[in-house]
């Protein structure tokens, strides 16, 4: 089947200028950053940089991307009947005090709105070209005073909207429980995989097939570990694995598996020369400090056996679940891969593209270069997310992966593979205090919790 439909919306390139009357009175420029808000999704908040009109303004080009939003068909389809869905609102704000955004959500007396500016998206051209809805300075503050060129400070910002297809699969019960995936494209869904739960005894490996098991009560175990998942494709050959490494086990004198001793997952693919496993990723999983519902982890991609420089870390709630996100654009999301690097490699050019809006504003903003991170392992921008539900929910994993990931089955399996790692290592983190589901009680029989 083909990938569905997303729609990927940039923001980058800020900076704020101020009258050079300020710079010529020796007076500081404010700490300045923006809000940026688009549709039903949580607001962003990233500082920018400030330079004077006597400056250069290469010399203080933002080079990350300030904000990002991606939008699924559904949205795409509902922003042709609501225009409020289709506009980005950028807030730009200055505190003397330098902190960046308001303190617990509040105003705060040292905070300043300089101008709020919006910009129209059309989602639907977007699904098919790279569209540039706005690339350049507008002016902030009152109507009066845009019209005094250089009696108010200027934004510069570019909003770039980009096709961003992904393939879908969706598990059609928990990883446990030796599941098919489906992949998902509207209202058709289509068997791609099978999975198979085990549990390994000493050197033998004892499969689940069934989520039937006994109700008897069983002591909490003090250790997890020889969970594995096989991801078949339909021929039944073996495309991925998922298998812990590392048992979950608590620290000493408590029931958590803490950050300084966390359970670990490689994700393995087979080696298409010999077929033997190779691994691919490795997953750590734990439980935050101070929370008793947040499980906290790390992946690290592999190239060549060794760890690349691409990785993610973030949290997600153990009771109310929520989502495991790659995401190579860089920007303020904490759930997002982080590269320790730029490479000019990875440049791109906000700037190019098809206009689909008016309000460019003065200057073309050719000077604010723009680079995206980049590794050999890794393409730039989205790469996969996995929705996670909370422990006790029947869990069926949901997972979007972008189509320049996946060049062959391996590829899609082996994220189909990690998703079910992040969501098995929920119950792998469950304080040891607590019994675990009655799926995975039926290994606790076998000696293996």
């Amino acid at each position: 089947m083909d990938p569905c439909s997303f729609v990927r919306i940039i923001v980058g390139n800020l900076a704020v200028r101020f009258p050079s009357s300020l710079s010529e009175q020796s007076v500081s420029p404010p700490h300045c950053y923006c809000k940026i808000k688009f549709n039903s999704f949580p607001r962003q908040i990233v500082s920018a940089p400030v330079i004077f009109q006597t400056e250069s303004e290469s010399d203080t080009r933002s080079s990350t991307v300030a904000a990002y939003f991606s939008v699924n068909k559904a949205q795409i389809d509902a922003s042709l009947t609501k225009t409020k869905l289709t506009v980005l609102s950028v807030e730009t704000y200055s505190r003397s005090d330098g902190v960046t955004g308001a303190s617990c959500g509040l105003a705060s007396a040292s905070e300043k709105l300089l101008g709020r500016f919006e910009v129209r998206l059309d989602l639907k051209a977007a699904e098919t070209k790279t569209c540039v809805a706005h690339n350049g300075w507008v002016a902030l503050g009152s109507k009066k005073g845009r019209n005094k060129t250089g009696s108010v400070p200027e934004l510069h910002f570019t909003v770039r909207v980009e096709p961003d297809p992904r393939f879908v699969f969706q598990f059609d019960s928990e990883p446990e429980c030796s599941p098919q995936v489906f992949q998902v494209q509207g209202n058709t869904r289509q068997a791609v995989f099978t999975c198979e739960f085990a549990a390994r005894i000493s050197s033998e490996s004892i499969s689940s097939r069934s989520c039937v098991s006994s109700e008897k009560e069983q002591q909490p175990s003090k250790e997890r570990k020889g969970w594995s998942v096989t991801v078949h494709d339909l021929s039944g050959s073996p495309v991925a694995m998922a298998s812990m490494v590392t048992p979950f086990v608590p620290s000493p004198g408590s029931n958590r598996v803490t950050r300084s001793s966390p359970g670990a997952w490689l994700i393995l693919r087979p080696d298409g020369r010999c077929r033997t496993w190779k691994p691919w990723g490795r997953l750590e999983a734990w439980l935050e400090a101070g929370y008793s519902d947040a499980l906290g982890y790390r992946f690290e991609l592999f190239q060549d056996g060794v760890a690349a420089e691409v990785s993610t870390s973030s949290s997600v709630s153990l009771k109310n679940g929520g989502s495991f996100v790659i995401d190579a654009t860089g920007g303020t999301n904490t759930a997002v891969s982080t590269p320790s690097t730029t490479s000019p490699q990875g440049s791109c050019d906000l700037g190019s593209g098809s206009s689909i809006g008016s309000g460019a504003g003065s200057g073309s903003g050719s000077d604010f270069g723009y680079l995206l991170p980049q590794h050999p392992a890794q393409k730039r921008g989205f790469v996969m997310s996995a929705s996670v539900e909370g422990v006790g929910k029947r869990s069926k994993p949901e997972v979007e992966v972008g189509v320049s990931h996946v060049t062959c089955t391996e590829d899609a399996a082996a994220h189909v593979a990690l998703a079910a790692a992040v969501d098995l290592s929920l119950d792998a983190c469950k304080l040891f205090s607590h019994k675990l589901r009655k799926e995975l009680r039926q290994q606790s029989q076998l000696g293996v919790v």
